[in-house]
């Protein structure tokens, strides 16, 4: 599991971004709860995340309506297969509107970028 911290701040948002290699849903969901031992991603405001493999696309926006779809969208242009990227949210306090798809490809890319 590889996790970056404090990509992205805006009007009081701070994003994260995590991921690791994954096969399927339940591997999946056993990977945001590995995640979410952490306190600090426990208490997030969204655990946003996508993944495609065999069992074909699979996402969660955690709340975060579209996020999830903007990181499959991400990983399918990337080819990257069986590999989930979960994009953190804690909100600030203000609404950001648009501008909250444009983070979550900014984490996604950071990502990306280290692997």
């Amino acid at each position: 599991m590889r996790i970056l911290n404090n990509i992205v701040t805006d009007r009081g948002s701070k994003y994260a971004v995590s991921g690791g290699p994954c096969r399927d849903s339940d591997a999946a969901r056993k990977f945001v709860a590995l995640l979410k031992q952490d306190r600090k991603f426990a208490k997030a405001t969204h655990n946003s995340w996508g993944l495609i493999c065999a069992d074909g696309p699979l996402k969660s926006d955690d709340g975060e309506a579209g996020a999830g779809m903007t990181i499959l969208r991400m990983l399918e242009r990337e080819g990257l297969r069986d590999h989930i990227i979960v994009v953190t949210r804690w909100y600030g306090g203000k609404h950001l509107g648009g501008d909250r798809f444009r983070h979550v490809q900014t984490a996604v890319r950071h990502y990306m970028a280290q692997m």
